[in-house]
């Protein structure tokens, strides 16, 4: 089967925008473990403020957002930041994909009108945002779950940083 022409394309137009500590890729964590108590904000646009209703009483929210500032160009196999070992980039988290989507789940500290205060931030300043979902335990949490070839260093993620390998 060959990849869809070019009608099946999609378009997403930003909700808001990500705000970091975090101005360049090199040093910053490169999961939100590697984050832990990093502050962020998230400022929705006015014309979305609206759906950020009912917010307040998760702990944890999805933010996904286009890794804008990775390369545009990527390759299947990949070298991932928690192991020397080239792998496909569907099994792995690394920023240089067909659809370069990224997504975190992050502390919901606090709501002011439009604005969020997020924590275990591991996103680069400025990263326009595409959508926020809440977590729930219930549907999203499988403690029982196998991670592959991350078994052995997923606990690595808490310390490991990212480098400018992804970047444009």
């Amino acid at each position: 089967m060959q990849s869809p022409g070019p009608h099946n394309r999609f378009c997403y137009v930003p909700v808001g925008i990500i705000h970091s500590p975090w101005k360049m890729t090199a040093g910053m964590p490169i999961q939100p473990t590697g984050a832990k108590d990093i502050r962020g904000t998230v400022e929705m646009f006015e014309d979305y403020a609206e759906g950020l209703r009912d917010i307040d009483g998760f702990s944890r929210v999805i933010l996904i957002y286009p890794f804008h500032m990775a390369s545009s160009t990527y390759q299947l196999i990949t070298t991932p930041f928690l192991d020397p070992t080239p792998r496909g980039v569907f099994a792995t988290r690394a920023p240089k994909r067909p659809n370069a989507i990224g997504l975190s789940c992050v502390r919901l500290i606090g709501r002011e009108g439009r604005v969020l205060t997020v924590g275990d931030v591991d996103i680069l300043d400025g990263t326009p945002l595409l959508d926020i979902k809440p977590y729930v335990p219930a549907f999203d949490s499988y403690p029982d779950a196998s991670c592959g070839w991350l078994e052995e260093v997923c606990g690595n993620a808490a310390s490991v940083r990212a480098d400018d390998r992804f970047g444009t």
